[in-house]
């Protein structure tokens, strides 16, 4: 096929697979939690070598936001290349099925055109009452835990506790009741003491195990592996702690809630809060900043390293130049800024995700492009580089192929980004443009409610001090008109 050609293409090591002249293999890496604080993203208090090294070897996309804060309803519109508010799945105990019964996943699209599909870790969410899609992928997932602690103290001496259970489907109706554990820990331990470093050496396992199929004549693969640091507990080997001077990292710069800002935008605790020793109103002063601060960029370097020994093993196995590589965090993450911890907002620093894109042969390595991204636009990318069908649902598809951008970082296929957040009874819908943010906050089954919105100058006003919409009213007509193009929510949800 005339669009797998460029797969071919020898970067200096000999391909020994059948399939080279074939269809690519795909290695999808998710990591929750993780905000572009990457040394190629230019955080240079970061220690992140083998994602560095991937942007590298691909794309990075600079402008790239996900479609809703929060891991499950992300997690759906990767896996379905739709946003929220065109399937209506916006909680964590959100169920596909029961939804979208008939709906055809990423996995599933691949898998219809010959692709072994396989997924480890955490890839769709379970917990919060929710199993996952075990549908989604040709053979079973590889589950391992989200919440985990090592030392006994985290944990008040090894009971179940809150997050724990949550994540566990245990006990759901007397969470409250069970003990928070640990926001952080960091024992001298292997990296296979945890999660994340036992779902690395099975994904190299697996990754070896399609050589030996590929070197048979069989079907190409598309893997996801998920990881799950940095999403608290903090928990990782006390030597990605010694990695970083606490007193270098970067401290909040605004702690204040942008003035004017809407109640309903805003947020206190929640998430955060269920962890040992932050206060239940979610108010964490300075020396407890830097210690989650520091626990954060620890077990980013943690993954980092779990990322590094799959992409190392894709080298040694001679699959790199037959191998499209996309690393997605699934939502951003408040460090303190705005005095906000967690997602769960429609801020900046919630929903700018990073992705970076490997296409062997198309994607100059190390290019870099200001094009906006979408999550939901990963579906129709992939599908294009592999030269199968466009998605076409049943569910609605919302992305746009990112393929011209990947030959081309100048080019444009869209010029802003969508995204949402449901609070308080009201959904506020958002409108990223290379500027400006627009939030509008509305109960759209009320057609007479108050409509409140949020405008923020990314130009004049990076951290977000100030709600600019009164001061700012012909751009705000102007993006308003953009998100009249959206289809209602409540219309496109009903069933």
């Amino acid at each position: 096929m005339k669009g797998n050609v460029v797969f071919a293409v020898l970067t200096g090591a000999a391909l020994i697979s059948p399939l080279a002249v074939g269809k690519p293999n795909v290695l999808l890496i998710l990591v929750d939690d993780l905000k572009p604080a990457l040394g190629c993203y230019g955080d240079s208090a970061a220690r992140t070598p083998s994602m560095d090294a991937l942007a590298r070897r691909g794309m990075r996309f600079d402008l790239a936001y996900c479609n809703q804060a929060v891991c499950a309803p992300s997690r759906f519109t990767l896996m379905l290349g739709a946003h929220s508010t065109s399937t209506g799945l916006y909680g964590l105990g959100s169920h596909l099925r029961k939804t979208w019964p008939d709906a055809v996943t990423l996995p599933q699209h691949f898998a219809k055109h010959g692709y072994r599909t396989e997924s480890l870790g955490k890839v769709f969410h379970i917990g919060h009452g929710n199993q996952g899609d075990p549908d989604s992928f040709s053979m079973p997932h590889f589950h391992d835990k989200v919440i985990e602690y090592l030392d006994p103290q985290s944990t008040d001496g090894g009971k179940l506790t809150r997050e724990e259970a949550l994540f566990t489907n245990q006990k759901l109706g007397q969470i409250r009741s069970l003990p928070r554990g640990a926001a952080f820990e960091s024992p001298v331990a292997s990296d296979a003491g945890y999660a994340d470093g036992r779902v690395a050496e099975e994904t190299v396992k697996r990754l070896k195990a399609a050589k030996q199929r590929l070197a048979k004549g069989d079907t190409p693969f598309f893997i996801t592996v998920g990881f799950v640091r940095p999403h608290l507990p903090f928990s990782a080997p006390k030597k990605y702690w010694d990695m970083h001077d606490p007193a270098e990292l970067p401290m909040p710069i605004n702690k204040a809630f942008p003035k004017d800002a809407p109640r309903v935008a805003l947020k206190r605790g929640g998430e955060i809060a269920a962890f040992k020793p932050v206060p239940a109103d979610g108010m964490i002063g300075d020396a407890l900043t830097r210690k989650l601060i520091h626990g954060y960029y620890a077990s980013t370097s943690y993954v980092d390293t779990q990322i590094g020994k799959v992409t190392r093993a894709l080298g040694e196995l001679g699959l790199v130049d037959n191998t499209i590589v996309v690393l997605w965090g699934d939502h951003g993450w408040h460090l303190g800024d705005l005095g906000i911890w967690t997602k769960h907002t429609n801020y900046e620093q919630a929903n700018r995700i990073p992705i970076i894109v490997v296409a062997p042969g198309l994607a100059k390595p190390g290019s870099v492009t200001s094009q906006l991204a979408e999550t939901v636009d990963l579906f129709p990318t992939l599908s294009e580089l592999a030269g199968l069908p466009a998605p076409s649902g049943p569910q609605p598809i919302d992305g746009v192929s990112l393929v011209p951008v990947l030959k081309n970082p100048g080019a444009r296929v869209r010029d802003h980004a969508y995204h949402a957040y449901p609070r308080g009874g009201k959904l506020g819908r958002a409108i990223r443009t290379q500027r400006y943010r627009l939030v509008e906050w509305k109960k759209h089954s009320d057609e007479n409610g108050k409509v409140e919105y949020e405008l923020y100058d990314y130009k004049t006003d990076p951290w977000e001090t100030q709600n600019h919409h009164i001061a700012k009213q012909k751009t705000v007509e102007k993006l308003k008109k953009i998100l009249s193009k959206y289809p209602s929510p409540e219309t496109r949800t009903r069933r």
